[in-house]
């Protein structure tokens, strides 16, 4: 019996998750970001603005691109001397239902521009939620937001200065950044395939991105330009809001810098994974038993095959190009899949 880990029916879309316009601080329009990225061969675009969900899925979205409503929400550590020592949360959160424009958690008068008030609609029931740097109210900021429906990710934990104790207490995610374009070029070493499996061995059943986090401040074509560095592939029935969605709660996608994952499944305990040429396939499980899968006859290749058992727990697939650009797969539980 086959299990397909990445679904053999539909089509994969390249998805930057995490974006910024002049909604916030971003340099372009939400349609010149839209433009650029079309223009680039995306097909799904995520605007998650600083404090504000102002929708523009109805406004910008057409037949051949899909426009998610978003928002990013931050804690930050009270600081005294400098905000360079300063840790911080911050959360980008998703609408899973395309006519969901309520934004939670949200504060009438603090973290935004109040003038701002008008393009948001909230909860007047609802208290101004205060904030702090906290797992308690970052806690309960992930509960409030998952059943108010959105989808849920970490962002850039080391630009972040987090460390395990702070990111091991928190709970509810739906996905955090394996790697973070613009706090990569920047400097920080934001491929974080480390915190992932550390929040793997913690049990946590979570997904990865790649994504942008792009503000588009610098000059296009150069190499500290940050759009187009990381993606997010998500394999989806068609560009129909709810079911990009539905995938993305299903992690009907994969995360990358460059290399393509174009299949994966398991049959008789052996993974499969069908890659665009690689120069090398890496499996890493719970334990000491990692794997890797290399061609050297040709010194690329394009397939793997794995064997998986119930006690590894858990694994997951990097595919490294000839460049040293990655993709990653999500971790899947042995005891969701054998």
């Amino acid at each position: 019996m086959i299990k397909y880990l990445l679904p053999e029916e539909g089509k994969f879309y390249k998805a930057n998750l995490h974006c910024h316009t002049k909604c916030s601080d971003g340099e372009l329009t939400p349609k010149e970001i839209k433009d650029l990225y079309k223009s680039a061969g995306y097909s799904i675009l995520a605007i998650t603005d600083h404090e504000v969900l102002i929708p523009h899925h109805k406004e910008l979205s057409d037949s051949e691109f899909l426009v998610l409503n978003g928002f990013e929400l931050g804690f930050d550590q009270t600081w005294h001397d400098s905000f360079l020592n300063a840790k911080c949360c911050d959360l980008c959160l998703i609408a899973i239902d395309s006519e969901n424009i309520t934004q939670p958690f949200f504060h009438r008068t603090k973290y935004h521009n109040p003038e701002q008030n008008s393009l948001i609609k909230f909860d007047e029931n609802e208290p101004d939620y205060n904030r702090e740097y906290s797992p308690d109210c970052i806690n309960f900021a992930i509960k409030l937001c998952r059943e108010k429906g959105f989808f849920v990710t970490h962002n850039h934990p080391h630009w972040s200065l987090e460390k395990y104790e702070q990111y091991s207490k928190y709970k509810g995610m739906h996905a955090m950044e394996i790697v973070n374009y613009s706090s990569l070029i920047d400097g920080y070493n934001e491929h974080n395939g480390d915190i992932y499996d550390e929040q793997l061995f913690m049990g946590k059943k979570i997904f990865v991105l790649g994504t942008d986090d792009n503000h588009n401040r610098r000059t296009p074509g150069t190499r500290m330009y940050d759009s187009f560095g990381a993606w997010t592939m998500i394999k989806s029935e068609s560009l129909d809001y709810n079911t990009v969605t539905d995938a993305l709660l299903k992690g009907n996608f994969y995360a990358s810098e460059g290399p393509e994952i174009k299949e994966m499944y398991i049959e008789n305990n052996i993974l499969h994974v069908e890659c665009s040429e690689a120069d090398k396939i890496f499996c890493t499980t719970a334990h000491r038993r990692c794997m890797s899968r290399y061609n050297e006859e040709t010194g690329l290749v394009t397939h793997g095959e794995f064997e998986i058992k119930p006690d590894d727990i858990y694994f997951r697939i990097a595919v490294t190009d000839k460049e040293g650009k990655e993709a990653y797969s999500n971790a899947y539980f042995t005891e969701d899949v054998l």
